[in-house]
């Protein structure tokens, strides 16, 4: 029995250290890993997932000298679920609080999808201070949603189908944006990974179901266009050509056309989850341009 409580001790203060969470001024608790050492390289993810999404890229520069930073925004992945702020204003405001309590300095800020427009709503409210490049990968700014100042937008109505399907069958609508669209794994002659189905799966049913909901307005409906006009880094903008989530002429292209001194590359036939399709290209990209 001594040796059993000696050895739960032990993973108790393993998990300790490699289980990190941090309390916002809300009461908000996020979860965050912290890799390596090095320059800093902070990585907000999509909707629905976590910070495992990025596992790809964080593995890769930890191993070339980097620090790698990456939370699960408040309820999603392994944070706290509350019932309000599920909007961009207090996704940034958490990010600022988290680099602040972990005194990051001259970082490098990548935002796939959602994240990346908490990486833009983050610059437009608390500036670059702490900022010295910026990358937005498949990213939703600078507005999804069509509108009369941005008719090159989404119809209403396709987020509407994403929250009823949300209400309807979360588990399956989970199933389904993966299976299809999300990796292009509907087009023809696409090589399939259920290990990436399953995972995707896994990220979004680990985030809260009103969390979750509430994010769909949140990255759809936000209007980014005067936050990309206060980047004042060197921006990294990657988005593929065939994104059935968010489409590259509303969204990239349009992005770089607001970002001064931005750089975009973009992926022939590339799909919208290209950091795990297309992970080799991308990690190249990256960091080409966080060493450039």
């Amino acid at each position: 029995m001594k040796q059993a409580a000696t050895i739960h001790r032990a993973m108790s203060t393993k998990g300790e250290n490699a289980m990190s969470i941090f309390t916002t001024k809300e009461g908000v608790q996020l979860y965050y890993k912290d890799w390596g050492s090095g320059q800093p390289i902070v990585f907000c993810h999509g909707w629905p997932l976590s910070s495992d999404s990025w596992e790809s890229q964080m593995i890769f520069f930890a191993n070339q000298g980097y620090r790698c930073i990456a939370h699960d925004r408040r309820g999603h992945g392994r944070s706290s679920q509350p019932w309000d702020g599920n909007d961009m204003d207090h996704y940034a405001d958490d990010l600022a609080q988290l680099l602040e309590h972990l005194d990051v300095k001259n970082a490098v800020l990548f935002g796939f999808s959602t994240g990346g427009g908490e990486v833009a709503r983050y610059i437009g409210r608390h500036g670059t201070k702490r900022v010295a490049k910026a990358g937005l990968i498949s990213a939703v700014p600078p507005l999804m949603v069509k509108t009369e100042s941005n008719p090159g937008g989404l119809p209403i109505s396709v987020f509407d189908g994403i929250r009823a399907g949300q209400i309807a069958d979360r588990s399956q609508l989970y199933l389904d944006i993966p299976s299809g669209p999300f990796f292009g794994f509907n087009r023809p002659g696409a090589k399939v990974s259920q290990g990436l189905i399953q995972s995707w799966w896994m990220q979004g049913m680990m985030g809260g179901h009103k969390n979750t909901y509430d994010s769909i307005k949140a990255f759809s409906e936000t209007d980014f266009r005067d936050d990309l006009k206060k980047f004042t880094v060197p921006t990294l903008i990657i988005h593929g050509d065939d994104d059935q989530i968010v489409p590259i002429d509303a969204a990239g292209r349009a992005s770089a056309k607001l970002i001064p001194h931005a750089k975009l590359i973009v992926y022939p036939g590339a799909p919208h989850g290209l950091t795990d399709t297309h992970k080799d290209k991308v990690n190249a990209d990256m960091l080409a341009f966080v060493r450039g």
